[in-house]
């Protein structure tokens, strides 16, 4: 099950576990601690004082009590100091810990913070890293939904450099949003045509010479030679990198069963961001990219900033989706797979 980064209020959310961003007692504190412990209400606060505080990296978990999950994860996050003082891998750490309890509780949904990035420093486009890190390793080799939750856009960053350059690129290649779009494009010319012609400025349109059987015959011809549909080139492209469905599916950033479906149904027409993510898990060249897209009925334009940001990746070689979904959610953009 993929990873998906989502703006919500982490009380909010309807998985099994959420995870808090605690301090080393786990008795309440500021930022997502305190409306945690608000939203669970005092018992959970009298099951954190059982558990006798917490490590920096490690995790503990508790009922949910008044929350809408299941458990609260507990775990702590490093303090910035410079980053030369171990504060990553604490902070890789405290994901991982988290995750390994949640499988071990049976949980099939979680959904995290940005740990540290608050009132301990750490820097977030930094800590976004880690986490995406973190938890897309863990996806690698394991089912579960999990979320990267952020309260407000402004809590989430990228690397300034990185956002930077999309915004640059996009500002190179974008078709401004007021200029005439394709499809306005052809039925403005289509209706002058028909105007035109109505106004006997053009001749008739020829009588078709051929007969209607003929024409059908022709047609059934056509359709028996169709090329190959999006899902018979997904599995042939599969095969072709000697993937396994699971690989293929896990670094798509996709749930099994929707894999599965589309595998199972040759007719089955997925949507525009699953067709994307399938191409950057098999790591198709840009033009290899539109030609999968087009099995689909899509195509890149230059008329979306979400296409030019993908584009973006593509043409430098960044087949990693989770780098790309932080700079498309970055950029207020639909995210690929999930």
């Amino acid at each position: 099950m993929p990873l998906e980064i989502v703006r919500n209020d982490i009380t909010k959310m309807c998985v099994d576990a959420i995870v808090n961003a605690a301090n080393p007692s786990l008795l309440g504190g500021g930022g997502v601690d305190g409306a945690i412990h608000r939203a669970a209400g005092p018992r959970l606060l009298e099951a954190c004082r059982a558990l006798h505080g917490c490590r920096t990296g490690e995790a503990k978990i508790t009922p949910g009590f008044d929350l809408p999950c299941r458990h609260v994860i507990h775990t702590v996050g490093p303090i910035w100091q410079d980053g030369r003082h171990g504060e990553r891998a604490m902070l890789s750490s405290c994901y991982k810990s988290a995750l390994a309890l949640a499988q071990a509780h049976g949980c099939e949904s979680v959904a995290f913070p940005l740990i540290s990035a608050g009132a301990y420093g750490y820097p977030r486009a930094q800590a976004v890293r880690v986490a995406v890190d973190a938890i897309s390793g863990f996806l690698l080799e394991h089912e579960m939904m999990v979320y990267l939750v952020v309260y407000t856009r402004d809590a989430f960053e990228i690397s300034g450099r990185l956002f930077a350059d999309i915004a640059a690129y996009i500002d190179d290649v974008y078709v401004d949003a007021h200029r005439e779009t394709c499809s306005e494009a052809f039925r403005r010319r289509t209706q002058d045509v028909l105007n035109r012609r109505f106004a006997g400025e053009m001749e008739p349109l020829p009588r078709c010479a051929a007969p209607m059987a003929a024409q059908g015959a022709e047609l059934d011809d056509r359709l028996s030679r169709l090329d190959e549909g999006f899902s018979q080139m997904l599995l042939r492209k599969i095969d072709e990198k000697h993937m396994t469905d699971a690989a293929c599916y896990k670094k798509a950033n996709i749930d099994r069963r929707l894999f599965h479906k589309i595998k199972n149904n040759p007719a089955y027409r997925p949507e525009k961001t699953t067709v994307l993510a399938f191409a950057i898990a098999l790591e198709l060249p840009l033009k290899e990219t539109r030609d999968m897209l087009e099995k689909a009925g899509y195509a890149l334009s230059h008329a979306s900033k979400f296409d030019i940001i993908v584009e973006y990746f593509l043409e430098r070689g960044n087949y990693n989706v989770f780098e790309i979904n932080e700079a498309l959610f970055a950029f207020d953009q639909s995210l690929i797979g999930v």
